[in-house]
């Protein structure tokens, strides 16, 4: 399969979007063939008497080889092989997937003419395999057919591309190969790049991105799969089966043929490099190359599309004329590897408008350090703005030749940047009915300025600046804009800067009508008089020094508003405000009742201190009667510590008045309660036991 069901062959196809940035199709490819090739291919792809080459696989393998080798065939020969996809093609209903892809194919190789009904229900008959099979060559044949009719401009789309992927990778396997169907119990080789071959397809035909996660995965299967690759002594590579029934097994060419045929054209279709080294690669077409001229149709045909190609791309394609930046280009094969000794000329430059800008070849330098070519940009006399420039490579050493395909032309889009001159910038105010400028003030650009205008509303603004290239041309920008921000009220207005071919200029009028006055704008500023700040902005993708410049404020003196004028639109509110700092509350406490002198709270203290005076003197005149207090040490010491410890509570009690809080008071008052119960029991007990010894006795 040619890239995914009829695409150009390898060093046409494989000119992809491999890196970060797009690289162009090639417009023709150069092969690294001899007449001997060509001679080989029309004896191997001998028509029959009939004029046919045989089923229509071998039909398409022939015609595409003479397509690629360039050698012409008869018409009739033509003719036939037309007559056969046609015919092929008319009777889809009962055709398999198989002959219905190769007809496709073929048809698409010689350009035949087929009806585009005939291609519908062809579409539609693939479309119905692809949701009821779920064997590998089925969804190839038929995601590969209708490919193959999309590329010959019908409109096909996979309406179920997402699973029609996940139908396909659900075959693979961990170590990169594919299965054929979900019965088989072996993985091939060969299978792997046909399935790679359908999954690109079915990325070309999906209405929408394919998930991008499982391209990473099948990415992955790829380096797995060049895991697998076997290899002679001289650095030659190639694929070959692992375990295989023997009617399924291809051979090296057919099968490293196929999975070189796959990897590129899943590189065609996803972004990014993989991650394959670069001398497996040249180890592949050292392959192919050794084997010479091809002793059979098949051999011939894969040898023809497996040759390496080289990509050209540019790291960046934004210049800057300010920054003297040059023009760099890298050229890499399809897989990211390094180019050989080769020869980058640019041959032509081109207007955003496809005007030819310049047609004088100039050969860019290499740096060897850094891999690249490059280019001083400001030899080709070219101004801000897009650029298609068109680059030709040509390989230094002829053996070189037998490797690698260096195509035709490659076009790439650059942008380029630059400071833009700003100069004759004025602005005043003139009369309404003479057009007499009363007051003109010229103004700088490139900073701030601080006008002072005033005007009523029968008069009007002008504002005047022209914008100049790096090479004197005159420059629009995509933006220009003058704001009016009135003081007060903080409504704006805004209003476009219109351009002519040589300045830009606006007479403050109610836009977009050419020439009106502030007299048409009252309503829409809202009758409100007052100051209004002035801001000019001037911006463009390639206008370097873009700007928002303050140019001062005009004091304008409106009538008064009607009853029935519109009112100005109400401020946005921050809604973060309601985070900010609150209003101050202030609060005045309600001033202390009178209280009575110092010296009398101290009299009525000394008051309630009295009874315990008393009773104080009372012990003292009655005497203590200390006959029952125990003698014994113990009971004695018992005794004592139960005497303190009421003392201790009485104590706690006036601390309590005096400074302690409830919940101290009552911690400590814990304490003493236990103690006071163990010492005073102590103590009563001794007592009990006296007394009732005394009783006894």
């Amino acid at each position: 399969m040619a890239a995914a069901g009829g695409l150009p062959a390898s060093a046409t196809l494989l000119l992809l979007v491999i890196a970060a940035v797009a690289v162009a199709p090639l417009a023709s490819a150069v092969r690294p063939v001899s007449d001997a090739h060509r001679s080989a291919a029309a004896e191997l792809f001998a028509a029959s008497p009939d004029g046919s080459f045989g089923d229509l696989e071998t039909t398409y393998e022939a015609v595409r080889t003479f397509q690629i080798l360039g050698v012409e065939k008869d018409k009739g020969l033509i003719g036939k092989a037309c007559k056969f996809a046609a015919e092929k093609l008319a009777s889809s209903s009962s055709s398999p997937a198989k002959d219905l892809f190769h007809a496709a194919r073929i048809s698409g190789v010689l350009k035949c003419s087929v009806d585009s009904g005939v291609y519908d229900d062809v579409a539609t008959r693939l479309k119905a395999v692809i949701k009821d099979t779920n064997s590998l060559l089925e969804l190839y044949y038929s995601v590969g057919g209708l490919l193959s009719i999309k590329e010959q401009g019908h409109n096909v789309v996979l309406p179920d591309a997402d699973n029609t992927f996940h139908a396909i990778k659900a075959l693979s396997q961990s170590d990169g190969r594919w299965r054929y169907d979900t019965n088989s119990a072996e993985s091939s080789t060969f299978a792997a790049g046909i399935a790679l071959e359908a999954l690109s397809a079915v990325i070309s035909l999906a209405d929408s991105e394919v998930d991008s996660s499982m391209i990473a995965v099948v990415k992955n299967d790829i380096v797995k799969l060049f895991d697998t690759i076997k290899s002679y002594d001289d650095g030659t590579f190639y694929f070959d089966e692992k375990h295989v029934d023997a009617a399924e097994y291809k051979g090296p060419i057919t099968t490293s043929a196929s999975v070189v045929r796959g990897v590129t054209s899943f590189a065609a279709v996803a972004s990014g490099k993989l991650n394959i080294p670069g001398e497996k690669i040249l180890g592949l077409a050292k392959f192919f190359l050794g084997i010479g001229l091809p002793g059979s149709a098949k051999d011939c045909f894969n040898q023809i599309e497996v040759f390496v190609p080289l990509v050209l791309s540019l790291p960046s394609k934004v210049f800057s004329l300010t920054s003297k930046d040059q023009l760099k280009v890298e050229v890499t094969t399809v897989f990211g590897s390094a180019a050989p000794p080769l020869r980058v000329n640019l041959v032509q430059v081109l207007g955003s408008d496809s005007k030819v800008i310049t047609t004088e070849t100039k050969e860019l330098q290499f740096d060897l350090d850094n891999n690249v070519h490059y280019l001083d940009l400001a030899p080709l006399k070219i101004d801000v703005g897009k650029y298609s420039l068109v680059f030709e490579i040509s390989l230094q050493e002829q053996e070189h030749e037998t490797i690698y395909a260096t195509g035709g032309t490659n076009t790439e889009a650059i942008f380029v940047t630059g400071l833009i001159k700003v100069d004759k910038a004025e602005i005043g105010i003139s009369d309404n009915d003479a057009g007499t400028v009363e007051s003109v003030q010229k103004i700088d650009l490139q900073k701030d300025t601080s006008v002072s205008l005033s005007a009523n509303h029968l008069q009007k603004l002008r504002l005047s600046f022209q914008l100049s290239t790096p090479l004197g041309k005159t420059f629009k920008p995509h933006q220009v804009f003058l704001k009016l921000k009135h003081d007060e009220s903080k409504v704006e207005h805004l209003f476009v800067v219109p351009g002519s071919a040589s300045q830009f200029k606006i007479v403050l009028v109610e836009y977009p009508i050419p020439q009106l006055d502030f007299l048409g704008l009252v309503e829409k500023f809202y009758y409100l008089s007052g100051r209004y700040d002035l801001e000019l902005a001037v911006g463009d993708a390639a206008m370097e020094n873009s700007f928002l410049r303050a140019l001062g404020h005009i004091e304008l003196d409106l009538p008064e508003a009607p009853e029935k004028a519109p009112k100005p639109p109400a401020q946005a509110v921050d809604p973060f405000s309601k985070f900010g700092p609150k209003k101050e509350i202030s609060h005045i406490f309600r001033s202390p009742e009178k209280r009575p002198p110092k010296e009398l709270s101290f009299a009525f203290t000394g008051l309630t201190l009295l009874p315990i005076v008393g009773f104080l003197i009372g012990l003292m005149r009655l005497g203590v009667n200390l006959k029952n207090f125990p003698s014994l040490p113990a009971p004695a010491a018992f005794a004592s510590l139960f005497h303190a410890g009421i003392g201790a509570v009485l104590l706690l009690y006036v601390l309590f008045w005096i400074k302690l809080d409830l919940f101290t008071t009552l911690k400590y008052l814990s304490f003493l309660g236990v103690f006071l119960v163990f010492v005073g029991h102590r103590a009563l007990s001794y007592l009990s036991s006296t007394s009732a010894k005394q009783k006894t006795a």
